[in-house]
């Protein structure tokens, strides 16, 4: 094993040295940095646990032109990708967020498959689901799910 994190985000910002302190915020460590030959950073790579977080700037990255890098400079980025990270307190999480100008898309709330959630909209874009699990959930949570939707 050589100690690198086994899931791996990739995220694109305008950024990267503020977003990698708003991820830091988030209980993200930063654990490198790379800049440009003119001393932009260009990549933050953060670490949470088994997640690591590489945070790559829109420009100045040697990808290849290609219709899904055009895609990914037009925007918007991260639509239909949700991140979720476990967190001790829900309510601090989006706090935090809240003071750094996140859309809040869901504040805390109990949900009956057992866990108590939000979900922002960070400043860059991309959608975070902090969770906890609550005490005692119940036994089958995809069920109660279910029942919730669809009743």
């Amino acid at each position: 094993m050589t100690g690198e994190a086994p899931f791996r985000v990739g995220l694109r910002v305008e950024d990267v040295s503020a977003a990698a302190a708003f991820y830091e915020g988030l209980g993200f460590k930063q654990t490198g940095m790379l800049s440009s030959p003119d001393g932009w950073p260009i990549m933050a790579i953060l670490r949470r646990g088994d997640l690591q977080l590489l945070v790559d700037a829109l420009t100045g990255m040697p990808f290849p032109d290609s219709e899904r890098e055009r895609g990914t400079l037009a925007g918007p980025r991260g639509l239909g990708v949700v991140i979720g990270v476990a967190v001790d307190d829900v309510g601090a999480a989006v706090d935090y967020c809240r003071s750094a100008g996140c859309e809040i898309a869901t504040d805390p709330v109990d949900a009956p498959w057992g866990e108590r959630y939000a979900e922002v909209v960070d400043p860059y874009g991309y959608a975070w689901k902090f969770f906890q699990v609550l005490p005692d959930p119940p036994h089958d949570s995809l069920g109660s799910a279910y029942d919730d939707w669809f009743g």
